[in-house]
């Protein structure tokens, strides 16, 4: 299990600075010294840092973790993410974007639920309980996939695509 966790951390770190290049919201340059001296700017590069130090702290220790100077790059490598992508306002505001179109077609369906298969969504069946229905409702939206909840905000809501996520196709 800690293997899993340590290797979840460095993957996401690494793949969201990497998709965040190519998205141009950051380049390899704004990376913190610590992190592109000592990992280096490239996925394979940091990936393989990252590695390294993990199997190194594992001979070294019998325990699972990284080394210290390596565990501080990557400490600070999270940070740069954190404020630079994660946290920025553009980020914050396709969060909110996301969370109203949802809270909005789990009132739509909780309204309309004739249109979601109760029975399948509910254990013991369709019952009339508020609590059961908001939760057939919650229960459908999540199964929805994100360009099939922006459709379905489009098609039953008449949400204009200003209102939807940016870059989901409907």
């Amino acid at each position: 299990g800690e293997v899993v966790s340590w290797a979840d951390r460095i993957a996401y770190v690494c793949h969201d600075f990497e998709d965040a290049v190519a998205a141009r919201i950051v380049t390899p340059e704004m990376l913190p010294d610590i992190v592109s001296a000592r990992c280096g700017t490239a996925r394979s590069r940091q990936l393989g840092t990252f590695v390294r130090s993990m199997i190194s702290a594992a001979e070294q220790s019998g325990r699972i973790g990284m080394t210290n100077d390596i565990a501080e790059a990557l400490a600070a490598f999270r940070k740069f993410n954190y404020e630079n992508i994660y946290l920025r306002p553009a980020s914050k505001q396709q969060a909110q974007s996301v969370i109203s179109m949802l809270q909005a077609l789990v009132e739509f369906y909780a309204g309309n639920s004739n249109l979601m298969p109760l029975d399948e969504l509910l254990e013991s069946g369709p019952r009339d309980n508020d609590d059961d229905v908001v939760f057939a409702a919650v229960s459908w939206v999540s199964g929805m996939t994100d360009r099939y909840a922006c459709r379905q905000a489009s098609e039953l809501l008449g949400w204009l695509p200003g209102q939807l996520p940016a870059g989901i196709g409907v």
